[in-house]
């Protein structure tokens, strides 16, 4: 039975093997002309590259996750109502719930789905690292033999990028790893702070979406920093450009189109009135800006419900011919 699931797992990863594999080659190609290709700088270089790439693609995915999460918090104050009013009634609130969330366009799961669909790339990683160091004559995707013995033996500030935390005992290669972990953790719980402190408001700060912020909040960075020990300095790199492209992504979303009635949206509506002062027009100006922009995302999502109300039920051929 367990071969079996090692097969199918096996037959999963099969396809990401050749897709992670081939960018890092293809990035290897570049790097490794410049620094040499047995370097650690060569494949640290190609990792980073790597990660870019994958979080560029997943960038419609973040937009979603950002929506979805607006949405959550701008909807929080019909939640409670909904709680008050069908609190005895569980099985009435959770559809109510549901038909809230399907009315405004909300996902309460898209803010997981960036980190979700990151998860198989970084097993991907994690494995073409491991078996490059453990079996460099395994072949995976695209990485020869030659490829998986430089990939192992790369060396970057004292430390293979195949090394752990765990299976070493030199001080360096502890420290370097130790110090990877640590921005890694902290990268992951400043993010979802920044999210919490920034662009909620008042009203969103309690309730079960809250609680599920705040858990999020403490749980993910110690699940990093628990699991981290234990992940290659090459994946470590992997997790920590990513964790640091999000923040930058986050920063400037919320900066430039924060949720109304938050910290984020006062601090604009401020810079906005700095901005008209300097330009000689009155403060007025600003906040009617930022009132039409708010306005202007009110009328795109009633029209999209509109839109979606007056769509005309499908015919069958029958009932077209019938016409």
């Amino acid at each position: 039975m367990l071969d079996f699931f090692q097969d199918i797992g096996g037959f999963i990863m099969a396809p990401l093997y050749y897709v992670i594999s081939a960018m890092l080659v293809g990035f290897h190609k570049v790097w490794g002309g410049v620094f040499g290709p047995e370097t650690g700088a060569a494949w640290v270089l190609s990792i980073i590259c790597l990660t870019l790439v994958i979080r560029i693609l997943l960038i419609p995915l973040f937009v979603k996750q950002i929506k979805s999460s607006r949405n959550m918090q701008l909807i929080q104050p019909k939640v409670k109502e909904l709680q008050k009013k069908y609190g005895h009634d569980k099985e009435k609130l959770a559809q109510e719930t549901m038909a809230l969330y399907r009315e405004t366009g909300t996902n309460p799961f898209a803010s997981c789905l960036p980190i979700l669909l990151q998860m198989p790339i970084f097993l991907a990683l994690f494995r073409l690292i491991d078996q490059a160091a453990k079996h460099p004559e395994t072949e995976r995707g695209i990485m020869t033999v030659t490829l998986n013995e430089q990939f192992g033996d790369a060396v970057f500030l004292g430390a293979k990028i195949s090394d752990t935390f765990l299976d070493t005992d030199l001080l360096g290669v502890r420290v370097l790893a130790a110090v990877l972990v640590v921005a890694m953790t902290a990268t992951t719980f400043l993010t979802q702070r920044q999210l919490m402190s920034k662009n909620m408001p008042a009203d969103a700060l309690t309730g079960p979406y809250a609680q599920q912020q705040k858990l999020l909040l403490y749980v993910l960075p110690l699940v990093f920093a628990v699991g981290g020990i234990a992940f290659p300095v090459g994946v470590l790199f992997y997790w920590t450009t990513s964790n640091l492209w999000t923040m930058g992504q986050q920063f400037y979303v919320i900066r430039n189109n924060p949720a109304p009635g938050t910290p984020a949206f006062k601090a604009k509506e401020q810079r906005d009135k700095a901005k008209a002062a300097r330009k000689g027009l009155p403060p007025e100006a600003a906040v009617n800006a930022q009132d039409h922009a708010v306005d202007e995302i009110a009328s795109a999502e009633a029209a999209r419900k509109a839109a979606q109300r007056q769509q005309p039920k499908r015919q069958t051929r029958s009932q077209r011919r019938k016409r």
